[in-house]
């Protein structure tokens, strides 16, 4: 256990930012699968509804620092791609 003040300070702050990034990665992976879902029913409206929200929600959370910004540019792409496959089956071609 903490003696300083300020260790306990920080421990209480460190159990508040964990419940908050919880929060946010909660969010997040609740987001994916809800782009999943409507990927999978092949409603392209809906998908691409739920991925402008799920690139939204990246993108918050890199600005509070939840998650690196490469991680979230990585997962974005991956989401992107998925859609326009799901738009066009041909691959552009």
């Amino acid at each position: 256990m903490p003696q300083t003040r300020s260790a306990k300070k920080r421990l209480r702050q460190n159990a508040a930012h964990r419940a908050r990034n919880r929060l946010v990665r909660t969010h997040l992976r609740t987001r994916v699968k809800k782009f999943d879902d409507a990927l999978v029913s092949g409603d392209v409206e809906e998908a691409r509804k739920q991925a402008l929200l799920l690139q939204k929600s990246f993108d918050r959370a890199v600005t509070q620092g939840i998650i690196h910004r490469n991680q979230a540019r990585r997962k974005k792409s991956t989401v992107a791609r998925k859609l326009n496959k799901l738009v066009n089956p041909a691959g552009g071609v």
